[in-house]
């Protein structure tokens, strides 16, 4: 039998390498972890932990600035930069951000430096080579390239940018509509900064239901957001002491001067880590995994973002205590997604859970649908908030397959939506549940009623 340093090796600390190291050393395997950048990933250092607390402040600011109604002064509103920036910085401390203490302490060797596929059973990282019984690949993704054409010398923003700015900038043009580009914007028109967003797609969060995009437009509006939908940017010019963003709309190529370029594109798997050298099956998209998240190679693993299918924390830690699972060889649990919340930190809150309207209408699949808006249940009139709405799609034979919060706490009603999806319950068996009044739970259980009816 060949000997071996390890029997995991693990390349990338993000949400599925560490959630798949620490599984396995608890199991007494012999682990290595390895990481070219920042321990912990991108979620503990520049996605969910940081983004998420600069996102309370802007939702604070704008909790604050819309309160004159309810009696409260909300005018003259001041922040301190520096301040918000201390804040995150705590955030990210008492997250442990790009700290390797938690995985020694769980006694895993942690190796800096780029991780390479040398062989099936090889991975180097810098001028060491290490040999295990398993690998498994979690390196994430990075930014995808935008065919931008961009003039030397000018720079632009990615997420990182605002995460260390000094200041914010006077304006800015954020070129992407998804979900990270749709909360930055509504994050820097809170603390005051003019925000132009753009999207080659016909609406803002193009890969949700119809309505979302709808109603975010309406609040991007009154938030004095400028959105440019179906709009190609195609380059990034120099206006000293500006940038000068050129676009194509409508036809007709136009352009707008701001102090910052923001690009917030998407991202592609980071796939270029020597597959090749142990033949392991992958495309543009990401590696190819079976429902164990086994490779092409039998002995060696992928979860999360380079295993393609969109990027969310939920389904990165769902794919490593599958892959983890089978490493250790105690279960043959397979990757289920059913459930899934798939959240987007914007104000009013967005979170989607299972088939949205447009998967039936693509798999020719039967549905009944319910949409309400938030003026039905009295939260909305006690907290005068009324931007968003709960829908909710079944089955012909009643059971919920999907449904969609857009509302204040989103995620957490959305959570019901969540139980009734993996486990298959009817709107009967909701509206059958009690739910506290006064409450934004009330959503489910009014649209739940209304379906039966």
């Amino acid at each position: 039998m060949p000997r071996f340093d390890y029997d995991l090796v693990v390349i990338g600390s993000g949400d599925a390498g560490s959630e798949a190291a620490l599984i396995a050393a608890k199991a007494g395997l012999r682990v290595a972890m390895i990481e070219s950048n920042k321990w912990g990933g991108s979620s503990l250092n520049s996605s969910n932990v940081p983004i998420g607390a600069l996102l309370h402040i802007s939702d604070t600011l704008r909790s604050v600035a819309s309160a004159t109604k309810l009696g409260i002064s909300g005018n003259n509103v001041r922040y301190n930069y520096p301040t918000i920036n201390n804040w995150k910085n705590v955030a990210m401390k008492r997250a442990h951000a790009n700290s390797k203490k938690d995985f020694e302490e769980a006694g895993i060797d942690c190796i800096e430096g780029v991780g390479r596929i040398i062989s099936k059973h090889e991975v180097s990282a810098g001028d060491r080579t290490v040999r295990a019984d398993k690998i498994l690949i979690a390196t994430g993704a990075s930014t995808l390239d935008t065919g931008i054409k961009i003039q030397d010398g000018v720079d632009y923003w990615l997420r990182d940018n605002v995460l260390n700015m000094v200041r914010p900038p006077k304006s800015i043009f954020i070129v992407g509509a998804g979900s990270t580009g749709c909360e930055l914007a509504q994050y820097f028109i809170a603390l005051g900064t003019e925000v132009v967003i753009a999207d080659i797609a016909g609406r803002l969060l193009p890969r949700e239901d119809e309505e979302v995009g709808q109603v975010l437009d309406e609040v991007f509006e009154r938030e004095r957001i400028k959105v440019l939908t179906q709009t190609r940017v195609v380059a990034i010019e120099s206006n000293s002491p500006y940038k000068r963003v050129v676009f194509m709309r409508g036809g007709e190529e136009k352009s707008i001067r701001v102090d910052e370029v923001l690009l917030c594109t998407g991202s592609a798997p980071n796939i270029d880590i020597g597959l090749n050298n142990a033949k392991i099956k992958h495309s543009k998209n990401g590696i190819e995994t079976d429902n164990f998240m086994r490779t092409s190679v039998k002995n060696i693993f992928a979860a999360g973002d380079v295993a393609g299918g969109a990027s969310s924390t939920e389904k990165a830690i769902i794919e490593a205590r599958v892959a983890a699972a089978h490493i250790i060889g105690r279960t043959k649990s397979v990757s289920d997604y059913r459930g899934l919340i798939r959240v987007t930190n914007t104000n009013p809150e967005i979170a989607e859970v299972g088939a949205t309207e447009d998967d039936c209408i693509k798999s020719d699949r039967k549905f009944n649908k319910i949409i309400l808006p938030l003026e039905v249940v009295q939260k909305a009139n006690t907290t005068n908030y009324y931007s968003g709405f709960v829908k909710i799609i079944t089955s012909k034979g009643g059971r919920i397959i999907g449904g969609t919060v857009m509302a204040p706490s989103a995620a957490i009603i959305a959570q019901e939506l969540a139980y009734a999806v993996r486990f298959d319950m009817t709107v009967q068996e909701v509206a059958d549940t009690p739910h506290a009044a006064n409450s934004w739970s009330e959503l489910i259980h009014s649209a739940c009623e209304r379906l039966c009816k």
